[in-house]
C-alpha cells in the first residue's frame, strides 16, 4: 500500500491551504430616515417606497438598504399596504 498524500482535505495534512482575503473595510450603512429625522413614513409617499423594491418586485433587507430596525418594520409596512391599496405592484416581470 502507498502512503497517503497529504491533502488539504485530510487532517494531518501539512500542505498550508491559502485563506482567502476577507471583503475588506465595508462601511456601516447609516440609516437615511434617522439621519434626516424622519419619525414616520408615509405609505403613499412612492418614491420612498420604490427605493425599497428590487427591479423584481422584492423588498430590500435592511443590509441591503443600510436601515435601522425601526424604520425598516415601517418601509415593510408601508411597502405591504401601498400593494393592498394597488399603489405599488406585487410582482415586475
Amino acid at each position: 500500500m502507498k502512503p497517503m498524500k497529504p491533502s488539504k482535505f485530510n487532517k494531518n495534512s501539512k500542505l498550508k491551504t491559502k485563506k482567502r482575503a476577507g471583503p475588506g473595510f465595508l462601511r456601516k450603512k447609516s440609516c437615511r430616515f434617522c439621519r434626516d429625522k424622519v419619525e414616520t413614513i408615509d405609505y403613499k409617499d412612492l418614491k420612498i417606497m420604490e427605493a425599497f423594491i428590487k427591479e423584481r418586485g422584492r423588498m430590500t433587507s435592511s443590509r441591503y438598504s443600510g436601515n435601522c430596525a425601526k424604520h425598516q418594520r415601517q418601509v415593510t409596512e408601508g411597502v405591504k399596504r401601498a400593494r393592498h391599496m394597488a399603489l405599488l405592484p406585487y410582482v415586475r416581470l
